[in-house]
């Protein structure tokens, strides 16, 4: 959300652009340490507690950062809110899976994803719509408000999902135990590198559609929102198709279907970029199709990953989400590497991840190819 507001922030704490991007990188670091920790912790003392404490943290730290007096203060502040922030996105996926199984949690996973690829471009809206009335500070209010309003949300509405019974005992050396097991399963590691291969796909595009956009087709800032805005919604909408397949198919199949899908958007692209023969009708379909397999590729590997990882659901979201970040932090800057005179460094470093990922949806296949899907019911 404050992404619009990082020049005003650079100028009122006397920083650089570089500082101010150094507060997103903080949030990202933020955000894999905190599943790391909260995923694990999760199968130890239970659902709810976690999500208490990352809810009314992110409230504490959002409200640090509304006041922070220098950019090596927001700095820390942001590494904070990232690791509180987390706390939703792998409690949530464990949550899922201590609820459903089978058909009924791709569903339900399909739903998670949907909601989760309308944030990148309802954020900016309203940052920008925000940081139009009132100064940067203001964003960091607003999620101050929204930390404490889910806080209370929680403490009002949510019970706990992970019964005393299921929870792993024997202290933190046993959950460590317990997440090391998890993490060199083979039958987990694979979707989990697959889920990483997808996220740095993921913030290829991220970070290397505004240069197409903007520097290589020319488009205004109202007509790449259009882009931006129609790739997020092919994503919503394959998300949608996704669970209403997965009554009817494995979600194994399904990932390889998206991501043989991904690949061939991204193969095109390249081919079409390198001759010099792109434009922006084809470049646009292109990446459609690719930010659309996404809507398959996200709710089937964590369904998947966590059916594989069920004696240890927090481990396992955790696994899950760290890749997908870190691989995706690692890509995102490949992109820029290779220049920006065309679509060619953004389709070559998409397609070098979506092309293991597609080997990987296909050892999931393979890995477990008779498992038969359980009732619909949770």
């Amino acid at each position: 959300m404050y992404v619009p507001g990082l020049p005003e922030m650079a100028r009122s704490l006397g920083t650089s652009s570089t500082g101010t991007q150094l507060t997103l990188t903080a949030f990202l670091v933020g955000v894999i340490v905190g599943q790391l920790v909260l995923g694990p912790m999760s199968d130890m003392v239970g659902r709810r507690p976690v999500l208490l404490l990352g809810t009314s943290a992110f409230a504490v730290f959002s409200l640090g950062c509304a006041l922070a007096p220098t950019i090596e203060t927001m700095t820390v502040l942001r590494f904070g809110q990232g690791v509180a922030g987390a706390a939703g996105i792998v409690v949530g996926r464990a949550v899922v899976v201590d609820l459903f199984h089978g058909p009924r949690l791709s569903r339900v996973c399909a739903a998670l994803s949907g909601i989760g690829a309308l944030g990148p471009v309802l954020a900016p809206v309203l940052g920008g719509a925000l940081l139009a009335a009132a100064p940067w500070r203001f964003v960091f209010v607003a999620l101050t408000l929204a930390g404490a309003v889910l806080t209370l949300g929680i403490v009002r509405g949510v019970p706990e999902s992970l019964p005393h019974g299921r929870r792993t005992q024997g202290g933190v050396s046993r959950v460590l135990r317990a997440a090391g097991a998890v993490a060199t399963r083979p039958a987990v590691l694979v979707p989990v590198l697959t889920m990483g291969c997808t996220g740095a796909a993921t913030f290829a595009y991220i970070a290397g559609a505004t240069f197409v956009l903007h520097d290589v087709l020319h488009l205004s800032p109202a007509m790449s929102s259009v882009v931006y805005g129609v790739n997020a919604l092919g994503n919503l909408g394959a998300s949608l198709l996704y669970g209403r397949l997965a009554r009817r198919h494995r979600p194994e199949t399904l990932t390889v279907v998206g991501a043989a899908a991904g690949l061939t958007g991204q193969l095109v692209l390249l081919v079409l970029a390198s001759t010099g023969s792109s434009g922006l009708w084809d470049t646009w379909l292109c990446l459609l199709v690719s930010v659309s397999s996404f809507g398959f590729l996200f709710p089937s590997l964590t369904t998947v990953g966590q059916s594989r990882g069920r004696d240890a659901p927090g481990a396992t979201s955790a696994l899950l989400g760290a890749a997908q970040f870190a691989f995706g932090a690692a890509a995102a800057p490949l992109v820029g590497l290779f220049g920006s005179r065309d679509a060619v460094p953004m389709a070559l470093v998409m397609g070098t991840f979506l092309a293991p990922a597609t080997v990987g949806a296909i050892v999931c296949l393979r890995q477990n190819p008779a498992e038969p899907m359980r009732g619909n019911g949770a």
